[in-house]
């Protein structure tokens, strides 16, 4: 009898993993656990970062198991360890498999598939929705009406801002969710700049995106909104130089990563008025530190990294997990693997 862990949370729960399992044609012994994540933050141990989980827990359970499916639980080289010789496969319902030990999984000689992608078309629709809100001021007039204030100077021409059809909007980064944001800013009447060194030429044009350098982008658009992937060379990309060279009056959206952002040079930003707004699902660090200034800016549409989050994710994320390890149990290949030089040639 094949053996599945499904390690679950509040968000994708073990219950919904094995329900996909089950659908995809696994027929198996299913060993379930679920973590109270997000009512418990996720963190970084045993060598994985953005995990939730107890490794001994989990590595009792994987013991004898052929593949394991989870969000967030944390594969550490102990968990892995425990499945050396019988897990064939790790299932990671997430777009990077950060939550596992990738050189233990490895050298276990497990498989860590994944799903690049999963959460873009949530994300597009949060970054398009508070670029809205945003320009038009929204977050600060409802935080002086939710204290009692009547701001009808919301309606003085200089604080009216744009509709998307007259703005121009930069892309920093093209993958999967910039693309997604592309399409459906094509709907508004948006002009789309991008900067992605990396970016198809073909893709850009199919979404109507004119690929630009980074300081022609800051330079031009009236919303910049980060898509890019944290690596040494994008930390802090945004930082007080490239602020500045932002038009006045312009809108920072960040739903990527906050390690892209000097956070002290966009509150600077925002103190003097050379921002209009900003929107952050994102931050360093992971959550704010009480003191941090800008959730409480009302120029600040702050969110608790929520961007992702809608039961289309959840269920859709399940269900292709589920479809990718019963390709791998069946004898098949996954479409996207963590650690390819495992697979057949």
């Amino acid at each position: 009898m094949t053996v599945v862990v499904c390690a679950g949370d509040e968000f994708i729960s073990s219950d919904l993993l094995a329900r996909a399992l089950a659908d995809a044609g696994v027929e198996a012994e299913f060993r379930r656990i679920d973590t109270p994540w997000p009512t418990e933050p996720f963190g970084a141990l045993d060598g994985v970062r953005e995990a939730a989980g107890d490794p001994a827990r989990l590595a009792e359970l994987v013991r004898g198991a052929d593949a394991l499916v989870t969000h967030l639980a944390p594969l550490t080289a102990e968990v892995l360890d425990a499945g050396r010789g019988t897990l064939r496969v790790v299932g990671v319902t997430r777009g990077g498999p950060v939550n596992v030990d990738l050189p233990a999984a490895t050298a276990a000689g497990t498989l860590v598939v994944h799903l690049p992608g999963r959460n873009l078309g949530a994300v597009a629709e949060f970054c398009v929705g508070t670029m809205i809100c945003a320009m038009r001021g929204l977050p600060a007039a409802a935080a002086e009406l939710a204290a009692g204030r009547w701001d009808a100077a919301g309606f003085r021409y200089e604080r009216t801002g744009l509709e998307l059809r007259a703005a121009t909007v930069g892309l920093v980064g093209l993958g999967a969710v910039g693309l997604r944001v592309a399409e459906l800013l094509r709907g508004f009447g948006s002009r789309v700049l991008a900067h992605d060194p990396y970016a198809s030429a073909e893709d850009a044009e199919r979404v109507g995106v004119q690929l630009v350098d980074l300081p022609e982008l800051l330079g031009a658009s009236d919303v910049v909104s980060l898509h890019a992937r944290l690596t040494p060379e994008t930390k802090q990309m945004i930082d007080a130089a490239a602020l500045a060279a932002m038009r006045p009056g312009s809108v920072l959206v960040n739903t990527a990563r906050g390690e892209l952002v000097d956070t002290r040079a966009l509150d600077a930003a925002l103190e003097t008025g050379h921002l209009r707004a900003a929107v952050l699902d994102v931050f360093d660090p992971e959550p704010p530190a009480p003191d941090d200034p800008l959730p409480r800016r009302p120029q600040v549409f702050a969110t608790p990294h929520l961007a992702g989050a809608s039961r289309q994710v959840a269920e859709e994320s399940a269900a292709r997990i589920g479809a990718e390890v019963a390709k791998v149990l069946a004898g098949g290949r996954p479409a996207n693997c963590a650690n390819p030089e495992l697979l057949p040639a």
